[in-house]
């Protein structure tokens, strides 16, 4: 048995009766959300394109990674390169997905479908009303040292500046 419980513009909580595999059966609120694509920018000099953006939830301004949740019926590819020009102004010219990820297993079955782009062309920015944020560019070096020290905390873009910081260093790139 499922009850909702709220149905939100993002997301939607759900009460549901689930079986597990041990048998045992528990009611259990699971967070239902559309998923999310998002990419790590990267220039022809090597510097990667980041935004620090206000996130209430987490208090303040973070590091990440351009992203942003799919639109009905929508391929994570197209949801990639729609944010990555609305929030920082670039179209990408080549896509490569790294991985899709879970951000929440035990409550919530988002998935953030995870892209390096490359080919970059500055087309201007367009960003949403609710979108308070400044573009950052720097040495992929620097992103890294950032996951390091804690300066970037968001899991998506750790996971895919370490993926991506990977990829280009094998070919050379960085």
């Amino acid at each position: 048995m499922t009850r909702e419980i709220y149905h939100g513009k993002i997301v939607h909580l759900f009460v549901e009766s689930a079986a597990l595999p041990n048998g045992k059966t528990f009611d259990l609120e699971v967070v239902r959300h559309p998923g999310a694509s998002a990419v790590v920018p990267l220039k022809e000099d090597g510097k990667v394109v980041l935004i620090y953006q206000y996130r209430h939830a987490a208090g303040g301004f973070i590091y990440e990674v351009p992203a942003g949740k799919l639109s009905p019926g929508e391929a994570p590819e197209l949801c990639a390169e729609r944010e990555v020009e609305e929030e920082v102004g670039y179209k990408v010219g080549k896509l490569e997905k790294l991985t899709t990820i879970f951000t929440a297993p035990g409550f919530c079955d988002e998935q953030i479908h995870l892209f390096l782009g490359t080919g970059l062309v500055f087309s201007g920015q367009q960003l949403g009303e609710d979108e308070v944020l400044q573009v950052i560019e720097m040495p992929f070096e620097e992103a890294m040292n950032r996951i390091e020290d804690q300066t970037i905390r968001d899991a998506k873009s750790i996971v895919a500046l370490e993926l991506s910081y990977r990829r280009a260093k094998k070919r050379g790139w960085i």
